[in-house]
């Protein structure tokens, strides 16, 4: 086709084979409109449009993906606002006839529906990094690290120490919305099983969310790269590699590891062997 459609926040331009999506960046856009910046959206990744009446006369286009197609979807798990749907088109209600035309092309160029067997869409790319209300999390590409903050994380993963996770150890990622009780990012190990903790702040493979910590528009494209590394990497253990702390960083590791031990929350023998630990990072 290759025709633009301006709408609110952001603009369609139909290729034969795809949709470019170019996102506004302002001060009433979206922030993960504005951390996206554009997408390119295969038609082979759609199995549906729909034009519907909007709000204060309004029409919305949106493109369906498939399920699986989008691994910021996936990893949204249903959880985006509909003004954070980065599928939808708001327009003008008087552009509702040259909206209902670009449907109708769209709609005659699907010929794929169903789960797709992989992901279609690119995910964000690498490198990425957010603060949350516990920890920073970062992904180079190949590896997600948790490094803790004394100031939020709980004693379990103080004593487990900051964690590094390359994706071939992982088989997913779960992530609640920031915007909700509880909200975190965890990781899914491939051998964890059971094992893995049910509560987020007790578990050293994840980081937990907290009002101004981990927003969306950092943590959920974060959770959407990672997912995608994942399912593109072949399942090999990588062996830890041995990492050569600062020696402030340790210093300030024991300090707080002694804290906890004077307050009981850490036995003599989980703080020596642990002191032990650190000090072998060295």
């Amino acid at each position: 086709m290759g025709d633009v459609l301006a709408g609110f926040h952001a603009a369609w331009e139909f290729e034969s084979d795809s949709v470019l999506i170019r996102y506004e960046r302002g001060i009433r856009t979206p922030k993960l409109f504005a951390a996206l910046g554009e997408r390119r959206v295969p038609l082979e990744a759609v199995e549906g449009v729909t034009l519907t009446p909007g709000r204060r006369g309004t029409v919305v286009l949106r493109m369906e993906p498939r399920p699986g197609a989008d691994p910021l979807m996936e990893a949204a798990a249903g959880q985006l606002k509909e003004s954070c749907d980065p599928y939808r088109l708001v327009l003008p209600a008087e552009r509702e006839t040259l909206a209902e035309y670009y449907a109708e092309e769209l709609r005659a160029a699907l010929t794929e529906s169903g789960p797709a067997e992989r992901h279609l869409v690119a995910a964000p790319e690498a490198p990425l990094q957010f603060k949350a209300y516990d920890g920073k999390a970062s992904f180079d590409g190949t590896a997600v690290s948790f490094r803790w903050f004394w100031t939020g994380a709980s004693s379990a993963k103080w004593k487990a120490g900051d964690q590094r996770f390359p994706v071939g150890e992982l088989s997913g990622v779960e992530w609640r919305s920031p915007e909700v009780f509880e909200g975190h990012l965890r990781l899914l190990r491939r051998d964890a099983g059971a094992s893995q903790p049910a509560q987020a702040d007790q578990d050293p493979a994840a980081v937990v969310f907290g009002l101004g910590y981990g927003p969306v528009h950092e943590s959920l494209p974060f959770a959407a790269a990672v997912l995608a590394a994942v399912r593109t990497c072949e399942p090999v253990p990588v062996p830890a590699a041995a990492v050569r702390r600062d020696p402030a960083d340790i210093a300030e590791r024991i300090r707080h590891l002694g804290e906890l031990h004077q307050a009981g929350l850490v036995t003599d023998e989980e703080f020596a062997s642990k002191k032990a630990e650190l000090l072998a990072e060295l």
